[in-house]
């Protein structure tokens, strides 16, 4: 099922205008500054903004020039900032609420949400005695209960002080992996697009300057994320083995293996990891004499000016993308150019 929408919103002072196709599966997150359209383009997916456009949801026509799915008649759960649970029902019966104004019967999937987000001993408890993240996870359930083709969240975590993001964060990921539908995700969190995020849409002013698979996106050149003190390259591995000496875990991607300090995951376990593009530094061959242990041979794919001193590198680790920040005097030292084969020295690695 592809989702294929066109969305043309006017407003007095802003204009929405977009043409995407987004995947059937996984996590689009919508990345942008704030104004730069992106809760409106949820709200357009979910019918809440009339406009002229088009909405195909697989092969079901929820929007054209001729017809138009009113939001309650939408197959969707949608999550906001705010959890916005009635408070004069307690957790059991927001969720029931919601439930029962569905056209879902099934209520083993209500009951499967509330096992997946871990909320069975909130059941009878009032809303005003949950904290911010338990909220938020009660408000997912409710979302869930409804069986959506899809899940739209708006900036779910945007609310909630850092202790609380850190409580929800691995629930987002379960949904991840459990969910067969597709999650469409609102941010302006780099963090939690590199965590979270498949396919990543970018938009500034109302328009799409960016659009594609987040590995991919990150590593773009052209692309502003590709750039500044927030620029890294994010690579999908998995745990090969543990070295229990040295209390290490060793990670394997198409470029190689990485070691990090040891994490409790089975071997087999597949991880994302995240590379600092100023962690990454470059040298013409492999360095024995050095406390880093990650080096990996790679090929020089771009190279653009990054302000007056220095310069980013995309590099070929494999078949993955690795960006590289250093001074424009050890580039030209090193003489690199496209299709030059360096070394990559890997000073950091982080496992999201």
């Amino acid at each position: 099922m592809t989702i294929k929408c066109r969305f043309n919103v006017v407003r007095p002072s802003f204009v929405l205008d977009v043409d995407l196709s987004l995947p059937s599966k996984g996590v689009s997150a919508i990345f942008g500054s704030s104004g730069s359209g992106k809760t409106t383009l949820l709200r357009a997916i979910a019918g809440l903004e009339k406009n002229k456009g088009q909405l195909k949801v697989g092969n079901d026509i929820w929007q054209d020039d001729s017809h138009f799915v009113p939001t309650h008649e939408r197959s969707i759960g949608y999550v906001f900032q705010e959890a916005s649970l009635f408070e004069h029902l307690n957790v059991k019966g927001n969720i029931e609420y919601g439930f029962k104004r569905s056209n879902c019967n099934d209520r083993s999937i209500m009951h499967r949400a509330i096992q997946m987000l871990e909320i069975e001993h909130l059941l009878e408890r009032r809303v005003d005695q949950l904290s911010g993240g338990e909220r938020q996870r009660v408000a997912i359930v409710r979302a869930l209960s409804l069986d959506p083709k899809m899940l739209l969240m708006d900036e779910p975590l945007a609310s909630l002080g850092e202790n609380h993001k850190k409580e929800i964060l691995p629930f987002l990921e379960l949904l991840h992996e459990e969910l067969d539908i597709p999650m469409i995700y609102v941010t302006h969190s780099i963090d939690e697009v590199a965590r979270l995020a498949d396919h990543l849409i970018l938009l500034d002013g109302g328009k799409v300057i960016g659009d594609g698979e987040i590995t991919e996106m990150l590593t773009q050149l052209d692309c502003s994320l590709a750039h500044g003190e927030r620029a890294v390259s994010l690579i999908h591995a998995m745990v090969s083995e543990h070295d229990e000496n040295f209390h290490l875990t060793t990670i394997e991607f198409s470029g190689g293996s990485l070691s990090m300090p040891k994490k409790q995951l089975p071997v087999g376990s597949k991880v994302r990891l995240r590379i600092e593009a100023r962690d990454v530094s470059l040298a013409l061959g492999h360095q024995d004499d050095t406390s880093i242990l990650n080096i990996l041979p790679c090929t020089v794919d771009n190279v653009v000016d990054e302000g007056d001193a220095q310069v980013m590198v995309r590099l070929k680790v494999g078949e993955d993308l690795m960006l590289s920040c250093i001074t424009k005097k050890s580039a030209e030292l090193l003489k690199l150019q496209t299709g030059k084969s360096v070394y990559a020295q890997i000073k950091s690695v982080a496992l999201l």
